[in-house]
């Protein structure tokens, strides 16, 4: 009887046991009795009653490492549902383009389960149902591009990709945040003709930059030769207007000049009679001292004229004796 009894105990104790589920942050379990869905366990310690009452397991991709050193990836049967964003990275894919490239396309994909009940029982084989959702919308996005436009459309093939997969995920409780291309290979000798006409279009670049600079120094010193042209010429008047003005200023005071000396001339004459006759033969005798200088002046001449300037010389020697007298 007492060996009964402590059987009894030690069956409740591990039935106890059994039933106890913890449950860690950010994860869910779904309880099935009898086959039928019956809740679902939150973070934290829950029980359940055994045999009656199982979890319900959910596939998984996981990522390992071989005893060679490669990675790869694997599905497994878990019961406990992680409602952290995951990331899945699908194997490289070839696609072909609108104009018949085949080209090979890695992509990754960040998604969250939001609905645990539905990531179980909406669908089967939740990781390769993403997975070959992503490979075939990716085929028919590129499709429809031309490999250049794939070579740089790069974020609309992501947000694009991302809509798609959100919309037909979202039945199966997942949320797709996010869609990523990695990497896009052509094949090689397209690879090989793209480099070439990259080089050409940056000696071109180059070639074109070169000749614009050349042009903007030509333009810049045929300015700076225009500029000094004007300012030469500016100064060249500046100085002509000066010249102009210090020989109108000296002619002005030598008039000045003249004009007081004949003033006091006049007034000097002015009672011994005729000033007029004095000034004019003086003037006419600067002329003609002025007409016989130079070397080459050999032959000197006496004006027609001159006969009435000896005149006005004698009568100013007349006027002078009558003054002394």
């Amino acid at each position: 009887m007492v060996m009964l009894i402590l059987i009894l105990l030690i069956a409740l104790v591990v039935y106890i046991a059994k039933g106890i589920i913890i449950v860690q942050q950010q994860q869910e379990v779904i309880i099935e009795r009898m086959g039928r869905y019956e809740k679902t366990l939150q973070a934290g310690l829950n029980f359940i009653f055994p045999i009656l009452e199982v979890p319900r397991g959910i596939l998984t991709k996981v990522t390992q490492r071989g005893f060679d050193g490669q990675v790869f990836s694997v599905l497994k049967m878990v019961d406990r549902i992680d409602k952290r964003e995951q990331i899945y990275d699908f194997p490289r894919q070839n696609v072909i383009t609108e104009d018949n490239v085949s080209i090979t396309i890695n992509a990754l994909i960040y998604f969250q389960i939001i609905d645990s009940k539905s990531a179980v029982y909406e669908i089967a084989n939740l990781p390769e149902a993403i997975e070959k959702l992503t490979q075939t919308n990716l085929r028919n996005l590129v499709g429809q591009m031309d490999l250049q436009k794939t070579l740089t459309s790069r974020n609309t093939i992501n947000t694009e990709l991302r809509t798609i997969l959100d919309e037909a995920t979202n039945k199966w409780g997942v949320k797709v945040n996010r869609v990523e291309i990695q990497d896009i290979f052509p094949p090689a000798d397209i690879q090989a003709s793209m480099d070439k006409l990259m080089k050409a279009d940056r000696e071109k670049t180059a070639t074109i930059t070169e000749a614009e600079g050349l042009k903007e120094a030509a333009i810049r010193k045929a300015e700076g030769e225009k500029e000094a042209a004007i300012r030469s010429a500016e100064g060249a008047k500046q100085a002509e207007i000066l010249r102009a003005e210090g020989v109108a200023q000296a002619r002005m005071i030598e008039a000045d000049a003249e004009k007081e000396a004949i003033k006091r001339i006049i007034e000097a004459l002015e009672d011994k009679g005729q000033p007029d006759k004095y000034l004019i033969a003086m003037k006419y005798l600067e002329t003609l001292g002025d007409l016989s200088k130079g070397q080459n002046n050999k032959i000197v001449y006496m004006p027609y004229e001159a006969t009435g300037i000896l005149s006005s010389v004698d009568g100013i020697k007349q006027m002078f004796d009558k003054s002394s007298k």
